[in-house]
């Protein structure tokens, strides 16, 4: 890494995993030099080298003690979790720092694109975070700081965005089947798509349906008919019931726009 605090001319990836993969092969398009390793690498690929772990969150701590035991001596070594602190990776014993780099985005195979998606990053000092800015400008991405104290809350924003939203869609899709229809998802899709669109435009201000119409009446068949055809699904219904009518009353935060 230079004074500047760009992205470093080689990277060893210890993860072979979506996220490793992913990352290996942007970071060989940008012309970073990759090794790609297992969760137990030769301690000479990581003397002296740049390291991420791109393994679960669970396992950071012991791959970094493991590092550090080895008697290897990386220079700098980060990790791509969200809700991980820097804290862990002091036992690898790194001699310039430490940092972390978390792609907000998906990661559905080992070839993932991470052109233009979001990266939380940050690090031990000035120049451990820009070299984790660096790195991720260099991949595609475009890098914002996290605090280390609202890692876990960033997260949790993070996790609910992305996880959350396919619990909501598969369970509706398992109501519209349930009610004869076929293909849900395919039948849900163009509906689900218009209303995210709608949500990055306008915000709260794209909410629409019974709730926010104040049609109290349809909210009270709705409920009849999940607690009569699915009642593992009431309580569900029931708490985001109460969120949409809260956010409907302007009682709910407004993002940020």
């Amino acid at each position: 890494m230079n004074e500047t605090g760009s992205a470093p001319g080689a990277l060893t990836i210890v993860g072979s995993g979506r996220a490793g993969r992913s990352i290996a092969s942007a970071a060989r398009r940008a012309g970073i030099e990759v090794e790609l390793t297992g969760r137990s690498p030769d301690p000479a690929l990581l003397s002296g080298a740049c390291v991420l772990l791109c393994v679960p969150d669970g396992a950071i701590t012991d791959t970094a003690a493991g590092i550090g035991r080895s008697g290897a001596s990386p220079r700098l070594i980060g990790h791509t979790s969200g809700a991980t602190t820097l804290e862990p990776l002091r036992a690898a014993g790194a001699s310039d720092g430490r940092f972390s780099l978390h792609p907000l985005q998906t990661l559905p195979d080992g070839s993932s694109d991470l052109t233009g998606a979001p990266a939380a990053v940050a690090g031990s000092d000035a120049r451990a975070e820009a070299l984790a800015t660096g790195l991720a400008e260099s991949l595609g991405m475009k890098p914002f700081v996290i605090d280390e104290a609202d890692r876990a809350l960033y997260h949790a924003a993070a996790s609910m965005a992305s996880n959350f939203l396919v619990t909501l869609e598969q369970n509706a899709a398992v109501l519209l089947a349930d009610s004869g229809v076929e293909d849900p998802r395919e039948v849900l899709a163009p509906l689900v798509r218009r209303t995210l669109e709608n949500w990055i435009a306008h915000g709260p201000e794209a909410l629409t349906g019974p709730i926010a119409r104040g049609d109290e009446a349809t909210v009270s068949r709705h409920r009849e008919a999940i607690a009569q055809a699915r009642p593992e699904l009431a309580p569900f219904y029931n708490g985001l019931t109460a969120a949409t009518r809260a956010m409907a009353a302007g009682q709910a935060p407004e993002v940020l726009r």
